[in-house]
């Protein structure tokens, strides 16, 4: 009876799975009448990846063999830096636009803003894909105002028709189409003809992330998600290579994640009035937005006095090494208090059961380094570099494919000229 009890469960969890699969839309979006420029299709291909949460020891850690042959061979950091809040989305924003969390408005994975008197959630699906949320200038933007074709398969922005400017081609995000399926995808974005083929591309893995959060760093299950994405790239480069096309990879991660006391997390302090303030919060951050200012100094002072394993900041008194002061925040979305936990301790305000990975924490913990890789016809061969700001992705790649920035940036070209030949 034990074991048939268990398959019916078994059996009833597939089909309810298969069911949310069969929901997501696995449709591919095309933008019509889009063509490269003639001197547009002389230009170099490259494909960005991202393996979220893909610590920047893992692929040591667990042998992922071709990622250390492939890296070894072309361009390596020791890690990469971060912005903070080390979280997916503002991570994944700063590396396509070149931008600090606070310059381009999506400073957490929740926040509130109080001049649309609204929260944003990365959860919320239609205020994801509102563009009015968004700053800066994403590469495929920047691309397709050049007439330059893009293509995304998945990125933080991508569907979200950012200054009404969407990839040539793009995927809604959904984890219904398998890998072989979305490789044979990418080789025949690449097959298409020259001036129809996209020369910048986004791809995305959330797998160790997703194994990371639930069963730890050093657990069996990340693990596999760190073959598997090994496995996977591998067979991108491979499919890349029959194609006699100049492509470069950019492999990187947004963050990377450390292990939580989920035994012993922090509640909601005693000093914090839920009346006077809207708080958003994750394990690792959270923001007190203040319904009248005047209750902000009086509660950050309960806060200090009886902080323990956390810290307390005014939003204009952060370290500046965040660059997420008041005085940088563009859109007023850092909240008038930022609370951080003290690891291995995470904040748990609602009572919920907290993951057991975590990340969000201060960008300069090795814990929350990042990796980047790269390789192809642009990159030096067998280079390491030591660590430096995600930030600078964006200028080294707008170089590359020839793509001249149009707004001002915080990522700075110079410090990742050293890497290309």
């Amino acid at each position: 009876m034990f074991h048939k009890k268990n398959l019916l469960f078994f059996l009833f969890v597939s089909v309810v799975y298969s069911s949310i699969v069969q929901a997501q839309d696995t449709t591919q979006k095309i933008i019509a009448g889009r063509s490269n420029a003639s001197e547009q299709m002389q230009k170099p291909y490259l494909i960005l990846i991202s393996a979220d949460g893909f610590r920047y020891d893992l692929a040591e850690k667990y042998n992922a063999t071709f990622l250390k042959t492939i890296s070894a061979g072309g361009v390596k950091a020791t890690s990469m830096k971060p912005c903070y809040p080390s979280l997916t989305f503002p991570n994944h924003y700063s590396i396509i636009t070149g931008l600090y969390p606070s310059h381009h408005g999506i400073v957490d994975n929740s926040f509130y803003d109080k001049m649309r008197n609204q929260f944003y959630s990365i959860r919320n699906k239609k205020v994801v894909e509102d563009p009015s949320w968004y700053g800066g200038t994403p590469l495929w933007v920047l691309a397709e105002r050049q007439k330059l074709l893009s293509a995304s398969f998945y990125w933080v922005g991508s569907e979200s028709h950012i200054d009404g400017v969407d990839p040539t081609y793009y995927y809604n995000y959904n984890e219904a189409i398998s890998i072989d399926r979305r490789i044979e995808i990418l080789k025949n974005w690449l097959q298409l003809p020259e001036e129809k083929r996209p020369h910048f591309i986004t791809f995305y893995f959330p797998e160790v992330d997703h194994e990371e959060h639930r069963y730890g760093t050093n657990s069996q299950q990340t693990e596999a998600a760190v073959h598997f994405i090994d496995q996977s790239v591998k067979k991108m480069y491979e499919m890349c290579n029959g194609l006699n096309l100049p492509v470069n990879f950019v492999f990187v991660s947004d963050h990377g994640m450390t292990n939580l006391d989920t035994l012993n997390t922090i509640p909601l302090p005693a000093a914090v009035d839920t009346s006077k303030f809207w708080i958003t919060s994750g394990s690792a951050t959270a923001h007190l937005y203040a319904k009248d200012k005047k209750d902000i100094k009086p509660t950050y002072k309960k806060l200090k006095a009886s902080a323990k394993d956390y810290d307390v900041y005014l939003a204009n008194k952060t370290p500046k090494k965040w660059h997420y002061r008041t005085k940088n925040d563009k859109f007023n979305r850092i909240g008038d208090i930022l609370m951080v936990p003290h690891l291995p301790k995470g904040f748990n305000f609602w009572g919920r059961k907290i993951a057991f990975g975590a990340h969000g924490f201060d960008n300069s913990l090795p814990e929350m380094q990042a990796t980047f890789y790269a390789w192809g016809p642009a990159f030096k061969e067998h280079y390491e570099i030591g660590n430096f700001a995600n930030i600078n992705i964006y200028p080294m790649i707008a170089h590359i494919l020839g793509l001249k920035i149009e707004n001002k940036i915080d990522g700075d070209f110079s410090v990742l000229r050293e890497i290309l030949k």
